[in-house]
């Protein structure tokens, strides 16, 4: 049960509604429905999952791709390795070693992973097309904020 005391009578039904559903769905930190939305908000999980897309990589040609791609400009090998362990950890990533001396360790996305990609792909469509809107209302809020 939700504490709804201070919040308008007419809002209980909803709220009470969202609190089930996030109990449902999970709403502890490491919950999977909070830790892949904050993977996609990151700064640099999404841009792996579109580049893995494109094939297999090499840890160090990974990281050359990503920092000549994106606005942040570099990523840092340990930023890096910490992402695609998480990404393996939560199955949208696979690992491959060699057991060569010493061993090549290269990253594709796996099924799971190009799945979530997909539904990044409608996000970013999404935003794509509403980003005139977007920015209009950012224009607005700015001479607002004057």
């Amino acid at each position: 049960m939700i504490d709804l005391t201070g919040i308008d009578g007419r809002l209980h039904d909803g709220l009470s509604a969202l609190a089930e559903e996030m109990r449902t769905h999970g709403y502890q930190r490491d919950e999977p429905v909070r830790e892949i939305f904050g993977l996609l908000g990151d700064r640099w999980s999404t841009l792996i999952l579109l580049v893995l897309a494109i094939g297999t990589f090499r840890h160090a040609e990974l990281q050359r791709a990503l920092g000549r791609l994106g606005a942040e400009g570099k990523i840092s090998q340990r930023v890096l390795t910490l992402k695609l362990r998480t990404m393996e950890r939560d199955g949208l990533v696979i690992r491959s070693a060699t057991p060569d001396v010493p061993p090549r360790v290269s990253y594709s996305l796996s099924p799971l992973g190009s799945g979530l990609l997909a539904q990044a792909r409608a996000l970013l469509g999404w935003i794509q097309s509403h980003r005139s809107a977007i920015e209009q209302a950012r224009a607005a809020f700015e001479r607002l904020e004057v």
